[in-house]
């Protein structure tokens, strides 16, 4: 069992999509929450960043980064709290699970720290910044099925953004998508058993629900 932590475990998407939005647009890329959340979601920083000089035109100022991830964590330590249901249902599927994050390793740890849930997942933590290739590669979920001594096949990931879900994919896995914050739609379309409610995860894991 394969959880992203982003909107998924931790509800820190329109954290992070906020403070994103408001420092492109101060550096005269005028974007929205919603923008910032469907552009950027679920990606690597590498990834968000290559994408943003593009838009922009040019390089990043050299202390953007780190200005928007000091601020970032300072957010997550204040505000954050896990998603709805998420400790519940960790607690009634009862199989081994870890998290595979686009997330840097301090980010994932800060942000499962502030809600609980780090000593849930001790030990079983991966970061895209292992891999070449993040999501929508399937590189770090490939990674992490070998790290975990498991098939592929064998894996079930639960992916809340359209990049996750294409890398749970195509890495072979068993892909469900929590369609809170992303349109069912788009992660259907990535090959996702979408579910809207943590309520529901119990069941779809175990595959007492409909496939």
């Amino acid at each position: 069992m394969i959880f992203d932590c982003d909107g998924v475990l931790v509800d820190s998407e329109p954290l992070s999509n906020r403070i994103l939005a408001e420092r492109l647009t101060a550096i005269g890329l005028p974007t929205t929450v919603e923008e910032s959340m469907r552009d950027f979601m679920g990606r690597s920083w590498a990834t968000c960043r290559a994408l943003i000089e593009q838009r922009l035109g040019r390089p990043l100022p050299e202390d953007f980064a780190d200005g928007y991830h000091e601020e970032l964590y300072e957010a997550l330590r204040r505000e954050l709290q896990p998603v709805a249901g998420v400790q519940a249902a960790l607690d009634a599927i009862g199989v081994p699970a870890c998290v595979a994050s686009s997330g840097a390793p301090e980010k994932i740890r800060t942000s499962l720290g502030a809600t609980g849930l780090l000593e849930r997942f001790e030990g079983r933590i991966f970061s895209a910044t292992e891999v070449e290739h993040g999501k929508p590669a399937p590189d770090l979920f490939l990674h992490v099925a070998a790290r975990m001594g498991a098939e592929p096949a064998a894996c079930v990931v639960v992916e809340d953004a359209p990049a996750g879900a294409a890398a749970g994919r195509r890495a072979g896995m068993d892909v469900l998508g929590y369609a809170e914050l992303t349109a069912p739609a788009l992660l259907e379309a990535e090959g996702a058993r979408v579910f809207r409610s943590m309520a529901e995860l119990p069941a779809l894991v175990t595959g007492s629900a409909p496939r």
